[in-house]
């Protein structure tokens, strides 16, 4: 159907109809606020999110900065200079400085074909305290730890080859909050890994891991280990009456019935990838960033439907769609798909 066909009045009693069947589902779902990890110390880092102390080169500048401020309290300092003193030779000065100053973390100062000189702001500092006070909080480090472990095994091991876990050592990413991950934290994350069955100790001199099935599993989901370990293991059956979203998608009008086992209800993520197919076209979006929302949207229904949803992966492409959302500003449609997505999330935790 061509788009500028759209029947604007069934659109709005459509999302009426959805917004009575959202205020049902919050009776169901009461909404549940996470701690985000961005804005808290005490939390820890996921893999995914925009956290500089997961970050391990903008953990280090800062810190770095911070050093360079005490010596030097009312200079501008070159960027340049850390990425020459700590031989990173594939980061561009000029970049780590800008995603600095996109967080609002430094005031760059601007010279014409210059290298980047940057000084460090209010929220700079603040984030170099919590930076300094997470280095003390084991179950945030424990976490980072095995996020990073995981990814870093799934990405080498290829082919589910055993690897020496030393050698995660000498990986780009064996930092947290600016400081190199101790052989203790190591130590344990493993001991957590191998319990959860996500890699397998190899009886070998000297001894080696190999990533598992489940662990693979894990990594391709995009979500922390937590998430994860956390997911609710099988127990009672969930017969989930699915409207069509589906139809709504792909042009198919159907119903069907789901035999959940996983302890996940995904009634709310296939109503969300519903609405977007319907309103995606009345949103204030590009057509690039319209065909990327829908394919969101599409991807997030197939994970739904599917025998055993993957809460990591729903998480991820919610959270990808709200986004979306709020950028296409504060329309009807657009606002009821982000209270429809933050329920939809709210229903994991």
């Amino acid at each position: 159907m061509a788009r500028n066909g759209i029947n604007q009045r069934a659109i709005e009693k459509q999302m009426k109809d959805l917004a009575k069947g959202y205020e049902r589902a919050a009776r169901k779902h009461p909404i549940r606020v996470p701690i985000r990890t961005e804005a808290s110390a005490e939390g820890g880092s996921v893999p995914g999110r925009d956290t500089v102390e997961s970050d391990p080169v903008l953990s280090r500048l800062l810190l770095w900065l911070d050093e360079q401020a005490q010596q030097n309290p009312s200079d501008y300092v070159g960027v340049t200079r850390f990425v020459e003193e700590q031989q990173l030779h594939d980061e561009d000065a000029g970049v780590l400085a800008f995603e600095l100053e996109q967080r609002d973390l430094v005031k760059s100062l601007r010279t014409y074909g210059g290298p980047p000189q940057v000084y460090l702001t209010d929220a700079g500092r603040a984030a170099i305290h919590r930076l300094k006070k997470l280095r003390t909080d084991r179950a945030a480090r424990l976490r980072h730890t095995m996020d990073a472990f995981q990814r870093w095994i799934f990405d080498t091991a290829v082919d589910q080859r055993p690897v020496d876990p030393a050698l995660f050592f000498t990986a780009p990413g064996a930092f947290f909050a600016g400081i190199v991950i101790s052989a203790e934290d190591l130590h344990q994350a493993l001991a957590h890994l191998t319990e959860h069955k996500l890699i397998e100790r190899i009886d070998t001199d000297p001894a080696t891991v190999a990533i598992t099935p489940q662990g693979i599993k894990c990594a391709l989901a995009g979500g922390s280990v937590q998430d994860h370990v956390n997911q609710p293991r099988p127990g009672a059956t969930y017969n989930n009456y699915l409207p069509n979203a589906k139809g709504v998608i792909i042009g198919e009008q159907q119903h069907f019935t789901q035999n959940n086992t996983d302890g996940v209800d995904p009634t709310l993520f296939v109503q969300l990838a519903g609405y977007i197919g319907q309103v995606s076209g009345t949103l204030n979006l590009s057509e690039p960033d319209r065909v990327e929302l829908e394919r969101a949207a599409q991807d997030l229904h197939a994970e739904a439907i599917a025998e055993s949803p993957e809460p990591g992966r729903l998480r991820q492409l919610a959270t990808k769609m709200k986004d979306q959302l709020v950028e296409a500003g504060t329309t009807m449609a657009a606002t009821v798909g982000v209270q429809m997505a933050e329920q939809a999330l709210g229903s994991l935790m």
